[in-house]
């Protein structure tokens, strides 16, 4: 890594409303703490205000606020390819919000890098995400966010049609369908559902709380719920 883009990482780091200390900057970096001290000093004395606590580490001073972040041509391609997923993939609210994102992006590069963002040569198809499906992505998405239980109606891929109270644990894409990772309390058990085959969806009236054994790390560790 050049010195340039460490001192440009490690301001961002200061950025942030708490203290971090040399040996965490370190090993973030993958320098040594005596390195970063050099940066330090070095960023101090070009006149960016750090403030410096024994025992809690350093953050820049409060008001000071970091220079619009500057991107090279493949981290654009990169944003610019990610919002794209998020706007194809992803329900209405998370599209937007990308679509938002990418104009905040946009108006803080040069001029000279705004067209990688226009760039068509990557392609996002969207057609193959049904509607309903994106409307169900939202709403579990929320569930998560509150741990809310659910209620779904689910077709199972055998045709067999059931009703379910679910604990929404976490989504994922696989590049064809959504499966959602959640504890089920009619089989008291983990299990994965295809998006797709949820046929209603509703509130079941209640929150979940975070129980040991019942987690999405839980679930991720053990790796054997079954797709219903």
């Amino acid at each position: 890594m050049r010195r340039a883009d460490r001192l440009f990482r490690i301001t961002q780091a200061l950025s942030a409303e708490r203290y971090i200390t040399a040996e965490s900057l370190a090993a973030r970096l993958e320098v040594s703490v005596r390195t970063i001290y050099r940066d330090i000093e070095a960023l101090s004395a070009s006149g960016i205000p750090i403030e410096a606590v024994a025992g809690r580490g350093y953050r820049l001073s409060k008001g000071f606020r970091v220079p619009p972040l500057m991107f090279n041509d493949e981290e654009l391609t990169a944003l610019m390819l990610g919002m794209r997923m998020v706007q194809g993939w992803c329900d209405t609210a998370l599209a937007e919000a990308a679509s938002s994102a990418l104009g905040k992006v946009a108006a803080v590069v040069p001029e000279k890098l705004r067209p990688v963002l226009s760039r068509e040569a990557l392609l996002v198809p969207d057609f193959h995400i049904p509607a309903e499906v994106r409307a169900h992505v939202a709403g579990l998405r929320q569930a998560i966010a509150q741990q809310r239980k659910m209620e779904i109606a689910y077709c199972r891929r055998d045709g067999v049609h059931s009703d379910r109270v679910i604990w929404p644990l976490g989504l994922f894409y696989w590049g064809s369908v959504w499966t959602l990772a959640a504890w089920c309390e009619l089989r008291e058990a983990f299990r994965q559902f295809r998006v797709d085959r949820i046929e209603s969806l509703e509130m079941a009236g209640g929150r979940y709380e975070r129980v040991s054994g019942r987690t999405l790390q839980d679930y991720l560790i053990s790796v054997d719920g079954e797709v219903d």
